[in-house]
């Protein structure tokens, strides 16, 4: 299919999104191809996506020596919460920060992800976002399900222009950082926005996370060879909302 057409195709599918009320940001790159953009906002809450620049935070800090993935964490240590994942039912209490992380991102594990936020510190994530990892739109300003710190106008904060840049972020990773990391998003278990549509069979590798919450759905990831994101909030319809994902994802990671 010609770059044209796909993206004329993507193009009717983000119209109809829209149609829903619906805003969104959609990215694609196709190797060293000029990328197809095209959003009608900016920023956005982030759900679980900002599990991304965690992760990516903390790849940062252990090269600095101030965080240690091997070191072990007290699953008691945080509030026990719910939601996405099940760190609260393990018997096996102690475990790995590495295994935090991997919870965090396979599972979108919440009470693991407070565990990192609780270790690093919100102030200090905050800090690598804006000044080390230059995500200047990225903010983090309640842990995962405080549902009081909603209701008190604290939200988790992230823009196109970000999820743009983690691309290039992840890509700087090295070889030794990379062998560790990859592997995470690889195993994401959500499978049902941009990965609805494509079958086992196709082998296709997507690297990936993604983040829901009411009226938002994102899918972030990238294979060997492709980039793409489709951000989105306001959406009045989920269902319809996951199916036009999918197609959008047929079309992102296996046409062209």
């Amino acid at each position: 299919m010609s770059d044209h057409l796909l993206n004329d195709q993507i193009r009717s599918c983000l119209e109809t999104l829209a149609s829903q009320g619906a805003a969104y940001a959609f990215f694609l790159r196709q190797g060293a191809d000029s990328p197809f953009y095209q959003a009608s906002a900016e920023r956005f809450p982030s759900a679980s996506i900002l599990k991304l620049p965690i992760l990516l935070a903390w790849v940062h800090l252990e090269r600095r020596g101030e965080v240690d993935s091997n070191a072990l964490c007290n699953l008691d240590s945080e509030p026990e919460v719910h939601g996405a994942g099940f760190s609260w039912l393990l018997r096996q209490r102690r475990l790995p920060w590495h295994d935090v992380l991997l919870l965090m991102m396979a599972l979108s594990d919440n009470l693991c992800s407070n565990l990192v936020i609780q270790q690093v510190g919100m102030a200090r994530l905050n800090q690598v976002f804006r000044d080390d990892l230059g995500l200047s739109g990225t903010e983090l300003q309640r842990r995962f399900m405080d549902f009081e710190a909603r209701r008190e106008g604290r939200e988790n904060w992230i823009t196109a222009s970000d999820c743009t840049r983690l691309f290039d972020l992840f890509a700087a990773l090295t070889p030794a950082e990379k062998a560790w990391v990859e592997p995470m998003l690889r195993a994401c278990q959500h499978s049902a926005l941009l990965m609805r549509c494509i079958p086992e069979e196709a082998h296709v590798r997507f690297y990936h996370k993604t983040g829901t919450n009411t009226g938002i759905l994102h899918d972030w990831g990238y294979t060997a060879t492709r980039q793409v994101y489709l951000l989105t909030q306001g959406v009045q319809d989920e269902i319809a909302a996951a199916e036009i994902f999918g197609e959008i994802g047929r079309l992102a990671l296996l046409e062209g």
